[in-house]
């Protein structure tokens, strides 16, 4: 089946180029993915719920929930990762369904999920009026007291690493961070492949007003990795379990801290679909 062009080119190309299959199995996406996990399970009030993963890559969180007993629908833009997403399914005694499809235009009825997922399209659109659109659609989608779980990178993202391994003194990163910090649209730097493909950085009340302005409430704003990521020795502390507690203590302590989300690369909102 010939694939759809639902995203940007070069959004697609980058992709075709890196491995979503493995992101989450090495380095700083194991403990990504942990927290992600333990931060949606903060959302699923009862054991069967109807859950959307919109922009949900190649299956792995919908593969978690639907080992959980969940109902997961997943919807997603690109072909290579559907493809990889079905073959996830296809193993499950509790499958999940697959759908190449965009954020925009989701191909299911009103109030038709418990929880709507969010993984990629903030920060993957750009254009304000698109991220409208899939909030829109978020709302159309879930059910009356239902939840929107949405995650986006904070403007401070690139700048932060760029501090922390010296890339800020290289011109084409430096120009990268000034466009994040000032207007938000990311555009990989010149000279820097390995980057995310275009892609729009939040500040944090600025995610929080584009869900008030689609008439949704915020419940809260969580940091995903929060402060512990700027341990010098995070990997090695991590494996350690009393220092291991310590990070994740200070992790819970400052997780809903508005001052010092932006020390977070990713950060969750939940919403209430009234």
């Amino acid at each position: 089946m010939k694939s759809k062009q639902l995203i940007s080119r070069d959004i697609e190309i980058f992709y075709e180029r890196a491995s979503e299959e493995t992101r989450l199995d090495k380095g700083m996406g194991i403990f990504e993915f942990e927290r992600i996990k333990s931060l949606i399970e903060k959302y699923i009030s009862s054991p069967s719920i109807t859950i959307i993963d919109v922009g949900g890559g190649t299956g792995k969180y919908s593969e978690w929930l639907s080992l959980k007993g969940h109902r997961v629908h997943l919807i997603e833009p690109v072909q290579k990762h559907v493809d990889q997403a079905i073959q996830r399914a296809n193993k499950l005694k509790n499958k999940y369904t697959v759908q190449q499809g965009e954020s925009k235009k989701m191909p299911f009825p009103d109030n038709h999920a418990d929880l709507v997922i969010l993984h990629g399209p903030l920060y993957h659109l750009q254009k304000k009026a698109d991220r409208a659109k899939t909030i829109a659609e978020a709302r159309r989608v879930v059910k009356t007291n239902g939840i929107i779980l949405g995650f986006a990178i904070n403007y401070t993202a690139s700048t932060l690493v760029g501090l922390l391994n010296g890339l800020i003194h290289k011109k084409s990163f430096f120009e990268m961070c000034k466009e994040e910090l000032t207007t938000g649209r990311h555009n990989p730097a010149d000279g820097f492949p390995w980057l995310l493909a275009e892609a729009f950085y939040h500040r944090p009340e600025q995610l929080k007003q584009e869900f008030i302005e689609q008439e949704l409430t915020c419940l809260n704003i969580y940091a995903v990795e929060g402060m512990t990521w700027l341990d010098s020795n995070f990997f090695a502390h991590m494996a350690d379990d009393k220092k291991r507690d310590t990070l994740i203590e200070l992790l819970h302590l400052t997780e809903n801290d508005g001052y010092l989300l932006p020390f977070s690369p990713h950060m969750m909102i939940a919403v209430d679909g009234i």
